[in-house]
């Protein structure tokens, strides 16, 4: 009867892994990204955020077999599409037991799983996920430290060599297959130059062939109005189609298949 506190449950996704898929979303993330298009899953707390012009509670505490209950209902549309769950957030390695007990469950049934993750945790939590996980979305943002820290709060140093210890032990180990996810953002790392650091760094990685990249949108914004937060971002315009392309040549140049989107 593990608990894990979650704020959503998103049936018949197609972006976050392969085939059609189920999210969990977690509660609690260690980053505090500037573009985050969930900032209620920033703090574990159960939080109030006004919707439409209503309270509505954020957060709720459910046990592995709840989930599982709402999982498994779908088991059909996983088979026929190569899909499954999901785990998202927030940051799932913030609740490794609830995550990692899900993830186990889900191979019982055969379902197949994959992670949207920072990676900023400690290797030795990472590696608890891994013998249950098929798929390894990594968010790397940016090569610079510095930036990296002044735009999410945190260093990139412990991401990075996390990516190199996923891509070399989980493959070899585990099976697990790491795709590197980029989020493009205007005034972080949406040139040409950011973007291709990312990807040669990425190319480098053992058994990396992968690279998605995630154009910044504003669909979370008034999220942060029903927080009561300020959105840092509001300045901001998301980037055109056409460079956005161009962003796709200058990985490609890399060896990295590659697409826009998850």
């Amino acid at each position: 009867m593990i608990k894990g506190r979650i704020f959503d449950i998103q049936k018949f996704s197609i972006h976050d892994g392969p085939g059609i898929r189920t999210i969990v979303f977690l509660k609690g993330c260690y980053l505090r990204c500037r573009w985050c298009c969930n900032p209620e899953s920033q703090e574990y707390d159960i939080q109030t955020m006004e919707v439409n012009g209503k309270p509505k509670i954020i957060g709720r505490d459910v046990t592995v077999e709840e989930v599982m209950a709402e999982v498994v209902k779908d088991i059909p549309y996983y088979r026929r599409s190569g899909g499954g769950l999901t785990l998202s957030g927030g940051e799932a390695l913030c609740q490794p037991d609830f995550a990692v007990a899900l993830l186990k469950a889900c191979k019982e049934y055969g379902i197949n799983t994959a992670m949207e993750s920072t990676a900023f945790s400690d290797y030795s939590v990472i590696e608890r996920y891994l013998p249950w996980l098929d798929v390894y979305l990594m968010d790397i943002k940016h090569m610079d430290s510095g930036k990296h820290e002044e735009y999410t709060g945190r260093p990139n140093s412990l991401i990075l060599e996390n990516a190199e210890k996923i891509a070399a032990r989980g493959t070899k180990e585990y099976g697990t297959r790491l795709i590197i996810r980029v989020p493009v953002i205007p005034e972080f790392n949406a040139t040409k130059e950011e973007i291709k650091a990312i990807a040669e760094f990425s190319a480098g990685l053992k058994g990396v062939d992968e690279l998605h990249l995630l154009p910044y949108h504003r669909l979370g914004q008034d999220k942060y109005t029903g927080l009561s937060r300020d959105y840092g971002m509001a300045h901001v315009s998301p980037l055109s189609n056409d460079y956005m392309e161009e962003l796709l040549k200058a990985v490609k140049e890399t060896g990295l298949r590659c697409q826009i989107g998850g």
